[in-house]
Formats: structure tokens, sequence, C-alpha cells
């Protein structure tokens, strides 16, 4: 039986599984509004998933053909995997921030081998080693025709704009822009006093920025055609900081649990990334690629034992904290390091 939690005032959440993934499942809600049930994201696309999400929405009294809208916190696999077939069995609209549409759209048209291309490219920049780079370099020269998960996800038909009160029949959902975790992701504050009358500004949908016992993976999510040095460590404690002055009464985040006091978990997360940045520049005494730099970094396994797709994604953190660094005036490139190391300035 899919567990579905009620939270009182027409809202609902369903447990959708993510496949082979330590975080369990993705934390679907459901809001009730005069034109029909609107889902705060879908899930991974997944047979198993696609079960979960539609037996969920049964134990509700509902189907997915009821579904009037999907709203997606941000792009990733296990958030906007099923939106499309849950477009397609309802004729629901998918709204997204114009950031992470463009990414969708960007993946969603290349060739595998050009992001292989692209992600090969990326990561000898960082320092790479070769055995690193061998599997990628197998891929490409096979045709490269696996596509990665969320490389064909469907292309949202509605943009979400920052501070926008998203147009939902009997409902008061607004649309924040919290950057970081994706560049487009964002959370949504239902402004709308609390059913059990908690004290505070109503609930807040969090997607995966702000979560009661982890910190979410920052990373790099570039055009490649776009030159920009994007800092998107900054904007996600930016973006934090500015969801801790909303003052909340109650979080419904995407996986975990709901939580309370929100400008209390905002604070620890800053605490933290604060002493992690300190932590590296003790690191960065001697020169580090973005890749030697994570392989010395503190992470939940040994670096032996993370696996090779993981560590794709550790060396993305490290070189996001490094551009952060760098961006302080507390670290700067190695002159004439090729790849480019870096290291703490001096004073």
């Amino acid at each position: 039986m899919t567990r579905v939690t009620e939270h009182g005032g027409g809202v609902w959440s369903l447990q959708v599984p993510i496949p082979d993934n330590p975080l369990g499942h993705t934390l679907v809600h459901v809001l009730d509004t005069g034109r029909g049930p609107v889902l705060v994201d879908t899930g991974w696309d997944d047979p198993a998933s696609w079960a979960a999400l539609s037996d969920g929405l049964a134990e509700l009294g509902l189907a997915v053909a009821d579904v009037h809208g999907v709203v997606v916190t941000h792009h990733h696999p296990d958030h906007h995997g099923l939106s499309g077939r849950v477009r397609e069995e309802s004729g629901a609209w998918i709204a997204m921030h114009a950031a992470d549409i463009a990414v969708v759209r960007r993946t969603s048209y290349t060739r595998p081998g050009a992001w292989l291309d692209y992600l090969t490219g990326k990561l000898a920049a960082a320092g790479a080693p070769e055995e690193h780079l061998a599997p990628l370099h197998a891929a490409r020269e096979s045709g490269g025709t696996r596509t990665p998960p969320g490389m064909r996800a469907a292309l949202p038909d509605r943009e979400i704009a920052p501070g926008e009160l998203l147009d939902l029949a009997g409902r008061r959902l607004r649309a924040l822009w919290t950057p970081g975790h994706t560049p487009g992701h964002v959370c949504l504050h239902l402004e709308e006093e609390h059913p059990a009358n908690l004290p505070g500004r109503g609930r807040l949908f969090s997607g995966d920025h702000l979560l009661p016992g982890i910190s979410p993976h920052i990373g790099l999510y570039e055009d490649p055609d776009d030159a920009t040095v994007t800092d998107p460590l900054g904007d996600y404690l930016d973006s934090l900081e500015r969801v801790g002055r909303l003052g909340a009464a109650e979080v419904l985040p995407a996986h975990q649990h709901p939580f309370t006091d929100a400008p209390a978990r905002v604070r620890e997360l800053l605490a933290h990334h604060e002493e992690r940045l300190t932590g590296l520049l003790a690191l960065l005494a001697a020169p580090l690629t973005p890749w030697q730099l994570a392989e010395r970094m503190e992470w939940n396994r040994p670096w032996d034992d993370i696996p090779y797709g993981s560590r794709t994604i550790a060396v993305s953190e490290a070189e996001a904290h490094l551009r952060h660094l760098v961006k302080r005036g507390r670290a700067e490139p190695v002159a004439g390091s090729d790849p480019v190391a870096y290291i703490a300035a001096a004073g």
C-alpha cells in the first residue's frame, strides 16, 4: 500500500520511490484546488514510481487523469521525471522556472555524444585522471547511444516567474526563486493559515532547497555555449537567507519529513557551509585541482568507496565551492597550472 500522509487544509504527500537511491523516495505533494488536484513534483520515471503515484492518488479517490497541473520545483529526474506521463494521461499543464526549462530544453535536444564530449572536457579541465575519463571515451567511440536519466524529460509549457502568485483556483501559492541546487529551483509558499494554527506564515513546499537532515548537492549546471562564470553556492546561501526570513510555520520538503522552525534549520545550513569552506581553505594550503580537492573533502564515505558516477557529482560540488572561495577573494587559481589548480589566497 502506498504511503499517503494528510497534512490538512487540502494538502497530502505521496511517497514515490526512487530506484536504487539511498534517499528512498520523493514526497510528491497533492494540493486540492477549485479546478482539480495540482501536484508539486511527480517522481522518477520508473514503472514502480508510476504505480506508487497512481495508487497514492487512488487512495485519495483520484486518478492521474484528474490532475489539473504540475508545479515542478526543479528539473532533476526524481522530481520532474513523471511529469510528461502525467500530462499525457490528464492534459495537465507543467510549470517550471525558466532557468530550469532552459536546462531541460538543452539536454532534451542534445545528442548523447555531444553530452559525453562536454562532460569529458569538463572533467579533464578539473584534473580527472585518465582512468576516470576512459569509460567516457569508450562510450563516445561506441556511439554514445545511452541516454542518461532526465535527458529526455518533458518540456514544461508554463514558466514560473519569481514572486508570482500561481493561478490556482481557491489557493494562494506563491513562487520563490531559490537557485543553488539547480539554477531554476523554486520553493512554493502556501500563503494560507496553517490548519493546525502553528505560529508563522503559512507552509513552504521546499523541494530540495531546505531539507531537515541533509544539505542538497550544489554543483554546476552550465550552458556549454555560455562563458558566464556562475556561483551556485553563493546563490544557494543567498536563497537560504531569504527563505529563513520568510518565517514559514511548517516546511513540507521533497525528501525526509515535514518540520517546523525553518529559520533554525537555515542557520544550521549556513553554519555548515561556512565550516566546510573553512576546512577547504586548510586543504588549499598547497595547490589542488578540483579533482584533487574532491578526493580530500569529507563525504559520507571514503573516496575509494564512492561510485564512479557519484565521483563526477562530487567534483562538480568541489568546483562550486572553489568558485565561491575565489569570488570571496579567499582562494585563487595558480598561474600557469594545467589543469588549473587553486590555492588559498595570501592573508
